[in-house]
């Protein structure tokens, strides 16, 4: 039996059941732990200033040729620094780039670098090492920074402190690519002695400096006593893992915690409440949504792929799961980049008679089941719910599989999967929220997309220097994914920090990365 809508009244009941059995607060015990249910244990009476920040998953890996993940990249903006960085109006500005020209035909750069600059080994930033790191994510074996590099034909050292890139052919998103991980250069030194085992030491430099990293619990950080760019103004940054975000907010309240990296919905008004706390509310760069694997059964079938896609209730969602601290998507690109369309990226509500006639050109009349894997997480679990109750109002019956956020991760990776829920944080560029997506055979196309027109638009889109032509691009290729229901988007989420007041020094940048170079704590 088909209905056309899920009621607002059903969700809450789903979630309210969801909660009660996931929503209980942190038991007693030292360190923060992959269930999240521990307190953070308080940094040693030593007078030295130390931030704890509380992160949602464990990074998987210190080393940025390699990374995949967003709590990575939260590591990485206190251990490494970019040759380009976003400022708070979300303009790309130099970094380790002292200043950048370009030729008018867009495929020669030549960057400037700043002097005086070291790792954290006491070795020299220079123009080699600029080098050195190009060409190990152009070329390295297990790189993930190939796609994004994809278009650098030759990487040339004029002099120490200046480095000439050619470009096989115009690239619009480069200097956006490298206010990420492409951007950051690590130590070649440390990467020729540590081998495969650099991401256990890993060498950077940025306002911190590594110390250790226990998995599924903390990374540790020290102040670089030499920083080229400022004094660094508190001793130790330490992320600690929560999984369970009611946990990490008690941590927060309790002073465990100084900021925490995604405040769930549910305990927005705890902080709100809270005079000692504050909270950052942005709109982010990213989308959340649902990999379909186009690979194997059952969604190599595209109809069956639509019915899915269409059964999501994406308002609903967004609703009930976050009191509107989210936007219902359709596509990857959110409001402020250069390839929204508001009319593509508003979904319409689910029609019952348009999955069940989806369904029957499936062969699947009846109805049919997929595995659908999430992450361990109170708030996923939540979605993972919802989802299930939803589908299964049109005979779509979702079994869910939790697994820890890395596993998740690898899964994705192999393409052991019916479908399984992972999003994006997000970029500036619009290229950098699709290429890697949906491209066939690109690093993040973990749902075996391979649809030729698309590659072409999304390939041509890259190289087209016209903005204007380059939206027109986006929008046809947005289309396309669309009626293929490649990957079912869902809803573009917020950044939202929960902060103790004694934090200074804090600047919100639309990348959704805390900065910790310019923190200090009263």
């Amino acid at each position: 039996m088909f209905s056309t809508k899920m009621s607002k009244a059903m969700l809450s009941a789903v979630l309210g059941t969801v909660l009660l059995v996931t929503g209980c607060g942190g038991g007693s015990g030292s360190g923060a732990s992959t269930d999240g249910t521990k307190t953070a244990a308080p940094s040693p009476a030593t007078g030295k200033k130390v931030i704890n920040i509380g992160l949602k998953a464990d990074p998987p890996s210190m080393d940025p040729n390699s990374s995949t993940s967003l709590y990575d990249r939260q590591v990485y903006a206190s251990l490494y620094d970019k040759l380009f960085d976003i400022d708070a109006e979300g303009k790309i500005v130099p970094m380790l780039a002292e200043s950048y020209e370009v030729t008018p035909d867009g495929k020669t750069y030549t960057f400037k670098l700043k002097q005086g600059v070291k790792f954290h080994d006491g070795t020299d930033f220079d123009a080699e090492a600029v080098k050195f790191n190009f060409e190990r994510n152009m070329t390295g074996e297990k790189s993930r920074r190939k796609g994004e590099l994809k278009f650098v034909d030759a990487v040339s050292v004029v002099d120490a402190h200046t480095v000439k890139i050619q470009m096989k052919e115009p690239f619009a998103p480069f200097l956006s690519v490298l206010t990420d991980r492409s951007g950051i250069i690590v130590s070649p030194t440390a990467v020729k002695e540590h081998g495969e085992q650099y991401l256990n030491h890993p060498v950077g430099t940025g306002p911190f400096t590594f110390v250790e990293q226990v998995k599924g619990d903390h990374v540790t950080l020290k102040k670089n006593e030499n920083y080229w760019n400022g004094s660094v103004k508190v001793d130790e940054v330490n992320y600690k893992v929560f999984t369970n975000g009611t946990a990490k907010v008690q941590n927060l309240r309790s002073g465990m915690l100084d900021i925490i990296d995604d405040t769930p919905v549910k305990e927005i008004p705890v902080i709100k409440g809270d005079a000692n706390l504050e909270l950052t509310a942005e709109s982010g760069l990213g989308f959340q949504g649902i990999y379909l694997n186009n690979s194997r059964a059952p969604f190599d079938n595209k109809f069956l792929r639509q019915a899915v896609d269409r059964a999501i209730d994406r308002e609903a969602i967004v609703k009930v799961l976050f009191n509107g601290y989210a936007a219902p998507a359709h596509t990857a690109f959110t409001k402020g980049s250069l390839a929204y369309n508001e009319q593509l990226n508003t979904p319409t509500a689910p029609n019952a008679d348009e999955i069940k006639d989806l369904l029957a050109k499936g062969g699947q009349p009846n109805g049919f089941g997929f595995k659908l894997y999430i992450t361990t997480s109170p708030e996923n679990e939540q979605l993972g719910a919802v989802l299930q109750n939803m589908l299964k109002q049109y005979n779509i019956n979702v079994t869910l599989e939790k697994l820890e956020y890395g596993q998740l991760i690898e899964t994705g990776d192999k393409g052991e999967f019916d479908a399984l829920q992972l999003g994006w944080s997000g970029r500036l560029d619009p290229d950098l929220n699709i290429h890697d997506w949906v491209v066939t055979g690109a690093s993040n196309n973990n749902g075996r997309i391979s649809i030729p027109q698309l590659d072409e638009l999304v390939l041509k889109a890259r190289s087209e220097l016209d903005e204007t032509k380059r939206k027109a691009l986006y929008e046809e290729a947005a289309k396309l994914l669309q009626d293929e229901a490649g990957y079912a988007y869902m809803y573009h989420q917020y950044v939202l920090f929960g902060m103790n007041k004694k934090v200074t020094g804090f600047t919100f940048v639309p990348d959704g990365i805390i900065r910790t170079a310019a923190l200090d704590k009263q």
